[in-house]
């Protein structure tokens, strides 16, 4: 019998989700609290930021808002908790993508407030989850911060999400397929029931991305769309949380905090990253296990990949300028002690990460570019 003595931080108190999410959400955060702080941070959001802002005012709220400057950053997290205490808030709103909803997040526990997420994007399930990432100014990753609880409340309005770029869904749908190929080599031999069933959900979710990605990819209009944004967003969400950490990650999140620390010009997104480290992961499976099933996943993923105009290579995720040296300081802190690649139920050492970086970007770039990417 396993060992489970850790805490399911399964799902936000409330979600709400549908084209009437916002207008239905407001009664709660009425009753939630009276002065919230409200975050964001992407110009191509402030619109959204400020109808949310001016709906809190005309539901009596006495909201202030604050643009943050970086990724889920220790400076911004500073700046806010000063500027939250000295106004009395008394709950953290987080209207943004995944570093936003993160440093919300972040930012309730250390003011053990409520938190409230409202994503505008399908790019993570950042808005249902129990962690934050920390980054650098820079935006290298620093470490994960595992929180007391989920969001108090999750509002997850499609008008929203609908605003937000076809490239952050994509993004989102790589970030959610990860949870199948990650935590179904985490957890092979795993006796957790509920483990069991969380992994079941994960592979549901994928053959729901395959089934619906590229039509949701092409028509933010459609049904695809609300099943795949939900699934990447919520869904996905469920599973980290029912089935715990084995359920979020190995080599590819673990590559993903590594190719952070180069510093470039291009700002891949985060599940694009992840995306192009889930190829390399199961190229690990293929050379390090014999895993011809790996081989095979590895061709379907890419086939779909491609249908959405998602980065296969280095190149294509603006990191193919980067020297071997570089990239072997990228893939040795993949491989620190603490990091989530020692998930995975063999052994690999930074030259084993390397090399399968370097072979399946290399790959890759064999075949025609990406039409329309970038």
């Amino acid at each position: 019998m396993e060992n489970n003595f850790y805490p399911h931080l399964i799902s936000p108190r409330i979600v709400l989700r549908g084209s009437q999410a916002w207008e239905k959400g407001k009664q709660f955060i009425s009753q939630s609290c009276t002065k919230p702080i409200l975050i964001g941070r992407s110009k191509s959001t402030s619109n959204i930021r400020q109808f949310i802002n001016k709906e809190l005012k005309q539901i009596c709220l006495d909201s202030i808002f604050s643009e943050i400057n970086y990724d889920c950053c220790e400076l911004d997290l500073t700046h806010l908790k000063q500027l939250a205490t000295e106004q009395k808030c008394d709950a953290i709103i987080a209207a943004g993508g995944g570093k936003v909803l993160d440093t919300g997040k972040l930012l309730a526990k250390r003011l053990s407030l409520p938190c409230i997420t409202v994503p505008t994007s399908a790019s993570t399930c950042a808005g249902w989850t129990a962690l934050s990432n920390i980054y650098s100014p820079q935006g290298s990753f620093i470490k994960d911060e595992p929180l007391d609880s989920c969001p108090d409340i999750l509002i997850f309005d499609h008008n929203f999400v609908r605003q937000a770029p076809p490239r952050t869904l994509a993004s989102g749908m790589a970030d959610a397929l990860a949870k199948w190929y990650e935590s179904s080599i985490n957890n092979n031999e795993s006796t957790d029931g509920l483990v069991q069933q969380s992994v079941q959900m994960a592979r549901v979710l994928r053959d729901q991305l395959f089934l619906d990605g590229e039509e949701a990819y092409q028509n933010y209009n459609s049904e695809a769309w609300v099943r795949v944004a939900e699934g990447c967003a919520l869904t996905a969400g469920i599973i980290g949380g029912l089935g715990g950490e084995k359920c979020r990650t190995a080599a590819a999140h673990a590559l993903h905090n590594g190719l952070t620390q180069l510093k470039t010009s291009h700002k891949a997104l985060h599940g694009e990253i992840v995306g192009f480290g889930l190829l390399v992961q199961l190229h690990l499976e293929e050379i390090i296990q014999s895993s011809q099933l790996a081989n095979q996943s590895n061709k379907q993923l890419v086939e779909f990949m491609k249908k959405i105009n998602m980065p296969v290579s280095l190149d294509e995720l603006g990191l193919g300028a980067f020297s071997s040296n570089k990239l072997k300081e990228a893939c040795s802190f993949s491989c620190k002690d603490d990091s989530d690649i020692h998930h995975l139920p063999f052994k690999v050492n930074s030259n084993q990460l390397l090399q399968a970086l370097i072979t399946i970007s290399n790959n890759k770039m064999e075949t025609k570019a990406l039409e329309g990417y970038r």
